[in-house]
């Protein structure tokens, strides 16, 4: 079997998805799931009608056309691809060609995609600040990718320390392809880079030649009112160091299932890991269509009612998702000070045992230090007897050791579930650090 089955990174998403099952009476604070309240399935129908329209509008009436690509294969890179670009204007600033976007079964899948392309030998490695999503590690182990530790503060991921990794990297004969990244409110430590660092960032990975992978599924949802700090892509200019890795589960509809990746580098053919390529050069190709040979051989085409439902969705809004997504925000932001207003009363700063958490401006994450390790073990004691599921920290690492760290999603719940959720966390707390 392949040496990815025994990584505990592999491991991480089934068990973290599985123990919700095993314990359905528990309140979870461990999925990062967008909040339910607000789905419903007639949306769907409707967004599927506006699309329809949509159609037709482009194809002068040609209802065989409309059947044709609702229902039938789709094209490998998408059929909403020009929306999506849209979308990213509309919403981000970042002006790009539609045909440099692949749309992909979920995030996930333009994560695998990118990785896949970009390791040509052992040679290759991915570089990822740590903690890190699973996913993104995940997708490393699936393609024979080396991955390199980066130090991440609460200011997001060490710029010094990257340059040192990148640098001996190169001094051991290795060749860092790519840095991972979530520039706002990342999963799971919460750090957003700021405006200056996101610009350093980007002149290193011009000086040291890798590409950026910017992931953003939470940037929308910053405080109301809040200055939304630009993208890596957007601030990328012409030199084309960043790939934008994009999902509409967050600010769309997860059971939808849509990602992108927006791939506008030009490579030299059959060697899409050299660095960002020369744009323009001769004997280029463009990276979004490497990485649509390899979905074509991976999932073919993304589903078309899929995409259809999403590009409904755009198109009612004129492309907005931030418009869209206006009282998702305002949720979010709500259940965010509920969970620190909780911790607050629950760990004041004088009581023993002493916890202390993090404040992240947004996103969908919380991150507590207690005062003894935390494995799996203890997880299943807390869901058992506490009724009460959290995410350890050691899944962000991918090396199974207990940190006295836990991970807490607000997203999911209602504030009244928080104060439950927090209550008997508090309690799981004091008996271990009693024992």
């Amino acid at each position: 079997m392949h040496g990815s089955l025994d990584s505990p990174v592999i491991e991480s998403m089934n068990f973290l998805n599985e123990i919700s099952h095993r314990f359905p009476d528990a309140l979870s604070m461990a999925a990062g799931r967008p909040y339910e309240g607000f789905f419903d399935t007639e949306d769907v129908h409707r967004y599927l009608r506006v699309f329809e329209d949509h159609l037709r509008a482009a194809h002068g009436g040609d209802e065989a056309r409309v059947r044709r690509t609702l229902l039938q294969y789709g094209r490998t890179k998408g059929i909403i691809h020009d929306l999506v670009a849209e979308n990213l204007a509309v919403d981000e600033g970042i002006h790009v060609d539609p045909e440099s976007v692949v749309v992909t079964v979920g995030c996930q899948e333009a994560m695998f995609l990118t990785l896949r392309a970009l390791r040509r030998d052992d040679r290759d490695v991915l570089i990822a600040p740590m903690p890190c999503y699973v996913g993104a590690t995940g997708a490393a182990e699936l393609t024979d990718m080396r991955v390199l530790p980066v130090r991440e503060s609460a200011e997001g991921i060490d710029l010094d320390d990257l340059a040192r990794v990148v640098v001996e990297a190169r001094a051991a004969g290795l060749r860092p392809r790519a840095c991972y990244v979530v520039a706002d409110f990342a999963n799971p430590s919460g750090a957003t880079l700021g405006a200056d660092a996101r610009e350093a960032l980007i002149r290193l990975a011009e000086e040291h030649d890798f590409l950026i992978l910017e992931d953003n599924p939470y940037g929308l949802f910053h405080a109301p009112g809040a200055e939304p700090l630009p993208t890596l892509k957007s601030l990328d200019g012409d030199r084309r160091r960043v790939v934008y890795l994009g999902s509409y589960a967050k600010t769309g509809l997860p059971g939808a299932r849509i990602g992108f990746v927006v791939a506008d580098q030009r490579v030299r053919h059959g060697q899409a890991g050299d660095g960002g390529g020369r744009d323009g050069a001769h004997g280029t190709v463009l990276l979004a269509d490497e990485l649509a040979k390899i979905k074509s051989m991976l999932t073919v085409n993304t589903p078309p009612i899929a995409q259809a439902v999403i590009g409904g969705k755009l198109v009612a809004n004129g492309h907005s998702l931030r418009t869209a997504n206006a009282r998702e925000r305002a949720l979010y932001q709500g259940n965010l000070r509920h969970v620190l207003g909780e911790l607050a009363r629950n760990f004041p700063e004088s009581a023993t045992p002493r916890v202390t958490w993090n404040t992240p401006g947004g996103g969908f994450f919380v991150v507590l230090t207690v005062p003894f390790p935390v494995d799996d073990a203890l997880l299943e004691h807390s869901a058992r007897h506490h009724k009460v599921l959290w995410t350890p920290m050691h899944h962000f690492y991918g090396d199974g050791k207990p940190r006295p760290q836990i991970r807490l999603s607000f997203s999911y719940l209602s504030p009244e579930e928080i104060t439950v959720g927090i209550d008997r966390l508090a309690r799981f707390i004091r008996e271990q650090s009693a024992a």
